[in-house]
């Protein structure tokens, strides 16, 4: 096999433009993902059945379904009740729901293992709700589950190529439309796998050293 460094010289300017937009939605997607997850971990705890429940089903939904699914669904059945975003938002929307629903199981296992006399402590001295979440619970809680929120920042890079489907031109797109115009598919595929393990190792690597000071 002759490898063409031309080649590569050439796919270069895709290849940046790719990762921007790989990035953006990774960073985005990763934003929505861990706000969302949140509201639903507290939605779990509701004292109310009529939030519990909408809430359950809702989750389970979205992440029982193929995150495919959910993509076609937000970009070409929205536009039909009046909601239409641009294929990049769509993408980083839906990337960033599908994963809120694995984000909120993780903290809700963060905030059962805090203890119970954490909780009756906020109630003896009459914390308000909001108080009581976010000046007791959650700090704990965020401090057992940030290497597994980590872990799920890396599953959502490697499933950016998805939002090709909808014409979002992240990497992967970007090395397809490449190699269809010049038909070199060896260059530019591999720099792409070199990219998402460049981005993914160092990423994983960072997850496994704070979990290691967490733990201390």
């Amino acid at each position: 096999m002759n490898w063409d460094w031309s080649a590569v010289a050439d796919f270069m300017p895709r290849f940046w433009d790719g990762v921007l937009i790989t990035l953006q939605i990774l960073v985005l997607g990763s934003l929505i993902s861990f706000t969302l997850g949140l509201v639903w971990a507290i939605g779990f705890r509701a004292p109310t059945r009529f939030v519990r429940w909408p809430v359950n089903v809702i989750t389970e939904f979205i992440r029982t379904t193929p995150l495919l699914v959910q993509l076609f669904f937000l970009y070409f059945v929205l536009p039909e009740w009046g909601v239409q975003f641009s294929a990049l938002t769509t993408g980083t929307i839906a990337i960033g729901l599908h994963y809120s629903t694995y984000t909120a199981q993780v903290y809700r296992a963060g905030i059962e293992a805090v203890p119970a006399g954490q909780w009756e402590a906020a109630t003896a001295l009459s914390l308000p709700a909001h108080r009581t979440w976010f000046a007791v619970i959650l700090p704990q809680a965020v401090r057992r589950i940030t290497p597994a929120l980590g872990n799920y920042v890396i599953a959502m890079l490697k499933d950016t190529p998805l939002v090709a489907a909808i014409g979002v031109l992240e990497m992967l797109q970007q090395s397809r439309l490449e190699s269809a115009s010049t038909f070199q598919y060896t260059e530019p595929l591999t720099v792409i796998g070199i990219a998402f393990i460049l981005i993914a190792y160092p990423a994983s690597l960072l997850v496994r050293a704070l979990e290691r000071r967490l733990v201390r």
